[in-house]
């Protein structure tokens, strides 16, 4: 008796990333917001209130997952919705309900998620604020729903009238094995307007100087990209770091061209970052600057003393996957009339795990119907396993062999290892074979399947 074993571990290695994705925080969070107008432009405007939009989140390339399409809910509010032309106003981006719940039964830790995106402006005056929240969440039980979280960015008000903020693309940054990054952008743009506010004339000099960052968050030690509108033609200009209202000593310098743009980099290694200013002269001037934008210091990185070098060792995640010693297994004969038992021994399957993530796997098999002569057939459900699994010492999990019965064409679990916080190995598997033979099966080789699948 011949069961030939087929190898099926790509589909696998896809589902088993999607449960290495989900441990890691992976999901389509989603935002919304929403703001009505009464009344004529003197009036006060009207409470924010939420609104739904589709979202297109990217999770990292590690996870081995497409892309997640989701209905996002959020709310954008002001803390002045009649502000004058020149003053400063703060808003705020919260998402109030995921569109995605954790997927599997691993757990997540609190505090492991840094929110950052944009809030579109448009009517009265147009740009995109920067908004950072902190590295703060509530615990994620298996299964849960992700926890609402909120990002905070200020703009300075250059016109008089309406003017709308809609929510925009932003990005989750998860701390938890390793750094990764989930960005989500606004599937149809822009998104509903979430909040409304009426500016009136302020009868000053407005200060129309502008900048916008090329990200909202970045480890300490990375480099962020300033872009620069409506300075001085031909001015220097400081781009420093801000922790709160104190400048960090995270500073670099551009040079505005003749329309009084620019563009820079500033290196950001001060962890207390908490938003970014640029601006003319010798210090901070709020009449001649422009700022802060929010900007989020993620984690790694820092500043190298003097007289010290600073090494950098990066461990690559690998994939899952398995190799077997051979493609074919010969069941011992059995005599005419007495049937029974047709035995042998599985190829022995090579498990390597070497993903680094919280995901554990499961190697299943099923078998198809033994064909013999003449169209005789013995049935699937009479092929039984006896599994074994043996781990490598120092692998992080533990493999545990599937149950002893029938395969069958519905399957059955040869071997596995669970979610746990911190996965990955090699495991050699084994199992005898034992082949139900019927007393009278008509004489002949029979020969049946066995596909093994990895996930």
């Amino acid at each position: 008796m011949s069961p030939a074993i087929r190898r099926s571990d790509s589909p696998g290695t896809r589902r088993g990333s999607r449960r290495w994705a989900a441990a890691l925080g992976v999901g389509a969070l989603v935002v919304t917001g929403g703001g009505l107008l009464a009344g004529p432009a003197q009036a006060m405007a009207a409470a924010s209130v939420a609104v739904d939009f589709p979202t297109h989140c990217i999770p990292p390339a590690i996870a081995g997952i497409p892309p997640i399409d989701g209905t996002t809910s959020a709310q954008i509010s002001v803390d002045n919705a009649a502000p004058k032309v020149g003053d400063t106003v703060t808003v705020t981006y919260t998402v109030v309900k995921p569109a995605a719940s954790n997927p599997v039964d691993l757990a997540l830790p609190a505090d492991i998620m840094t929110p950052t995106g944009k809030v579109t402006v448009a009517g009265a005056q147009s740009a995109d604020i920067t908004v950072a929240g902190p590295k703060k969440n509530d615990p994620v039980p298996g299964k849960g729903e992700f926890p609402s979280f909120s990002m905070t960015g200020t703009f300075t008000v250059t016109a008089p009238g309406e003017i709308t903020l809609s929510p925009g693309d932003y990005n989750i940054h998860t701390s938890y094995i390793m750094e990764l990054d989930t960005p989500c952008t606004v599937t149809d743009p822009p998104a509903p307007v979430s909040q409304t506010v009426i500016a009136t004339d302020g009868g000053g000099q407005v200060n129309e100087r502008a900048i916008q960052l090329g990200a909202a968050s970045g480890a300490a030690g990375d480099q962020v990209g300033v872009v620069g509108s409506k300075f001085t033609a031909g001015a220097s200009v400081t781009l420093a770091g801000r922790a709160g209202d104190a400048q960090t000593g995270d500073t670099a310098t551009a040079t505005a061209d003749g329309s009084g743009g620019f563009t820079g980099r500033l290196t950001v290694n001060d962890p207390a970052t908490t938003g970014i200013v640029a601006y003319e002269g010798a210090a901070w001037d709020a009449a001649k600057g422009a700022g802060p934008q929010a900007y989020t210091v993620t984690g790694g990185g820092g500043e190298t003393p003097d007289g010290s070098q600073k090494l950098t060792s990066t461990v690559k995640a690998g994939t899952l996957s398995m190799s077997q010693a051979g493609d074919s297994v010969e069941l011992s004969a059995v005599d005419f009339g007495k049937g029974g038992a047709s035995t042998g021994d599985l190829r022995t399957v090579t498990v390597k795990d070497f993903r680094g993530g919280p995901a554990g796997w499961s190697l299943t098999g099923k078998v198809t119907d033994f064909k013999g002569p003449a169209g005789a057939t013995i049935g699937a459900s009479a092929l039984g396993w006896s599994p074994a699994c043996t781990t490598k010492a120092g692998s992080p999990s533990t493999c545990a062999a599937g149950s002893q019965g029938s395969v069958g064409s519905a399957g059955a679990t040869l071997a596995s290892t669970p979610n746990g916080a911190f996965t990955g190995g090699e495991f050699t598997v084994d199992a005898g074979l034992s082949l139900d033979v019927p007393a009278y099966a008509a004489a002949g080789t029979y020969s049946g399947v066995l596909t093994l699948t990895l996930t």
